[in-house]
């Protein structure tokens, strides 16, 4: 299962977690992206500490799509510095991997 990833990154509150979302599932860089409710996130920016409602969002994609998502995001991310994890899968049902495999093809 090490091909499967899932991206963590945060976005303001509003329609730009749709967006970027609708973007990487249409150009296959994601097979599916959650857009989760709003949260309130406290974290020290610039010597200060901020408080920001944000959504976070939960793209599925694998490793080989990842470096195409980051530049993505780059792109089309409103903050400065976007959160970019990159959490390995260990393990899902067969038919889901190949689903993601599937719907982040270059070849489709």
């Amino acid at each position: 299962m090490g091909d499967v990833v899932v991206v963590l990154t945060t976005v303001p509150t509003g329609d730009k977690g749709q967006e970027i979302a609708q973007t990487l599932v249409e150009e296959r860089l994601a097979a599916c992206v959650n857009v989760l409710a709003p949260m309130t996130s406290t974290y020290r920016w610039r010597g200060a500490v901020e408080r920001e409602s944000e959504h976070q969002m939960i793209i599925k994609t694998t490793r080989n799509r990842v470096p195409a998502v980051q530049t993505r995001l780059a792109a089309l991310h409103p903050y400065e510095v976007p959160e970019f994890l990159v959490l390995s899968v260990a393990e899902s049902s067969s038919a889901y991997f190949e689903w993601i495999l599937n719907e982040t093809s270059e070849d489709t």
